[in-house]
């Protein structure tokens, strides 16, 4: 039986001016999937996320989610529709409070009622509850983190793409990161995360893609692509842990 795509996004191409960020990307998610796109800073992984999430408008190509395209909606309309992002940098409210900051996630997808939603995020979080009246910009790197995933998730998505979210963290909060990724992806939330960090990323998600020069150079399951030595090469330090495996299929490059 045919298993039921969720997104599905058809020959992207995303263009800054003369600049080609994406080309021709071609990619689908089944719903309860943790998926990680791997590679080098400039690889397209960040363009092709917010493209997803409405954030840049597509040249070329087509994207849809359950079922209908939502190729060029407004970033809102997208959110109402199951999508929530967490962008690079947290991007985060800094004068207000972790409180208003979850709430401006609530905000954003239309809800009203959300008290309930704030207690479920510091239940996933609890270190932002003693902290919940603490303006953002006070807060460490890791639970600054912490607010822009919870408030990602203030909008009920059925979607959540993360960019970058180990960035500028520390080893132990980068894994205490992950952890919460895989608890939120096992209530139901499918996940798609952009990571420089391939080690991390690979070990939490189902299947990988690796973007190289805005293109898919290879894809397959997650624990085929840690074994694969052209992965191990340029993004594990050049560990592996046994031979390339047959099951990853390559494509061309960009």
């Amino acid at each position: 039986m045919r298993k039921w795509i969720l997104l599905r996004v058809e020959e992207l191409g995303v263009r800054y001016g003369e600049s080609v960020a994406v080309r021709s990307v071609n990619l689908h998610i089944a719903p309860g999937e943790i998926v990680a796109l791997i590679g080098a800073n400039g690889a397209g992984k960040s363009t092709l996320l917010r493209a997803i999430a409405g954030l840049v408008r597509p040249t070329r190509g087509k994207i849809t989610f359950l079922g209908g395209e939502i190729s060029g909606l407004r970033v809102d309309r997208i959110v109402r529709l199951g999508i929530s992002m967490v962008p690079e940098g947290r991007r985060l409210f800094p004068g207000l409070s972790v409180v208003d900051n979850l709430e401006m996630g609530a905000v954003a997808s239309g809800r009203r009622h959300w008290r309930d939603d704030v207690e479920e995020v510091f239940g996933l979080f609890p270190a932002l509850r003693e902290r919940k009246d603490h303006l953002a910009w006070s807060l460490s790197g890791g639970q600054q983190q912490m607010v822009a995933i919870g408030r990602a998730l203030m909008a009920r998505p059925r979607l959540l793409l993360l960019d970058e979210p180990s960035l500028g963290l520390a080893p132990l909060l980068v894994k205490e990161v992950f952890r919460r990724i895989t608890q939120i992806n096992s209530q139901g939330t499918t996940v798609i995360a952009a990571e420089q960090n391939a080690r991390v990323a690979l070990q939490a998600a189902n299947r990988a893609l690796v973007l190289v020069n805005g293109s898919v150079a290879l894809e397959g399951k997650a624990s085929d692509l840690r074994e694969d030595r052209r992965v191990a090469t340029l993004y594990l330090g050049g560990e592996f842990d046994g031979q390339s495996s047959s099951h990853v299929h390559g494509s061309r490059r960009g």
